[in-house]
């Protein structure tokens, strides 16, 4: 019997424990409390625009020059975007279409000399003046700062047809189609944005 007693009370005993350790686990699993909160966050990342806007598609436009002449042209440039503009770069090339007589290799971009000239507060500023021929396929900076939503930048070009007080016959009937291409540049990137 006493076999039989130590059995029971090893085996109550082993049910108290087990009763215990299972009340410790529940309460202390029921009494755990703490204060949480929660907040999130959407980050959105939108790129600028870069648009640089012109007010008119054809400068200039002269028919029956002769040496001497002098043409006068204004445009408008404009940042339409919402990036600012590190500078303005003008690419030129042109084509001479030689109607009369052959020009023998003489261009007529050499002929004609441009003055490009920047107003500001209503004070011209000259830019660059060079031969047409010096222009062509050698970008020129025509403005070093364009910010975003600022006030529009207002050029004129002065065009001659050089006279040279040579025979410039040859040149007679010949037509010369000038394009112009404004690059913008955007700012440089920034590396503290907040």
């Amino acid at each position: 019997m006493c076999g039989g007693n130590g059995m029971s009370i090893k085996r109550k005993l082993a049910m108290s424990i087990a009763t215990a350790v299972l009340g410790l686990i529940l309460i202390s699993g029921g009494t755990v409390a703490y204060f949480n909160d929660t907040e999130s966050a959407t980050n959105t990342f939108t790129t600028g625009l870069l648009e640089l806007g012109i007010n008119k598609d054809i400068i200039l436009k002269i028919d029956d020059l002769v040496p001497g002449d002098t043409m006068h042209g204004d445009f408008v440039l404009t940042n339409e975007g919402t990036v600012d503009m590190k500078e303005i770069i003008l690419h030129s090339s042109y084509e001479v279409v030689d109607k009369g007589e052959s020009n023998h290799d003489d261009d007529l971009g050499d002929h004609i000399s441009v003055e490009y000239l920047y107003n500001v507060y209503d004070r011209e500023t000259v830019v660059f003046k060079k031969l047409l021929s010096e222009l062509k396929d050698n970008p020129q900076q025509i403005m070093d700062e364009f910010p975003a939503g600022s006030p529009e930048g207002k050029f004129a070009v002065r065009f001659k047809f050089i006279d040279n007080g040579k025979d410039q016959n040859h040149f007679q009937t010949d037509e010369l189609t000038l394009n112009w291409n404004f690059e913008a540049v955007q700012r440089d990137g920034d590396h503290d944005l907040q």
